[in-house]
């Protein structure tokens, strides 16, 4: 991780189980439209909301990095091992201490946000980082009127009107799943 103080950098995490052209274009529009230096794809071991991945760490990783490997904004890591947790507050304070970035963007899907407010330290999350929320098809009416939306009252949450991605990591599993 290069140092990068005074920039704009942006943190996408989750299982990348596995990763996909939708977790790569919001990343490319949030370069672009919020002007960001880096965005880290955090990769964690698991969900704490499921029971095991499809892909094992190993392959969640290699596939994450070749999928980016032309785009020089975009850095995936592992930290789980590092900073000794996968939960993102931890994450989020990991690279607040070690980069010192002038602002630091939380990248969300609006369906994340409908449940936000149950994550540990979802307050400290949106204290600590501006929360950038991507249109999720079926989510967003709903995302609008969240428990976090109104502790925010619209300061700090940027809403990114996008087309409607039509990949998920669970469709893909599905689709390995039917053709094994």
């Amino acid at each position: 991780m290069a140092q990068l103080k005074n920039l704009r950098i942006g943190i996408l995490g989750g299982s990348f189980d596995p990763a996909h052209r939708g977790h790569l274009l919001i990343s490319k529009i949030a370069i672009k439209k919020i002007r960001l230096k880096k965005i880290y794809w955090v990769v964690t071991k698991k969900n704490p909301l499921k029971t095991r991945t499809f892909y094992s760490l190993n392959e969640r990783v290699k596939q994450a990095k070749k999928l980016t490997k032309k785009i020089k904004k975009i850095e995936v890591v592992y930290l789980d091992d590092v900073i000794k947790s996968s939960k993102s507050i931890k994450v989020i304070q990991y690279i607040l201490e070690k980069k010192r970035p002038k602002d630091l963007y939380f990248i969300i899907g609006s369906d994340i946000l409908l449940k936000l407010h149950k994550w540990h330290s979802w307050k400290k999350i949106v204290k600590l980082t501006k929360l950038v929320v991507f249109s999720r098809d079926g989510y967003d009416r709903n995302s609008k009127k969240t428990v976090v939306v109104k502790y925010l009252n619209k300061n700090n949450i940027i809403f990114i009107k996008n087309r409607p991605i039509k990949v998920s990591s669970t469709l893909l599993r599905k689709r390995i799943k039917i053709q094994n």
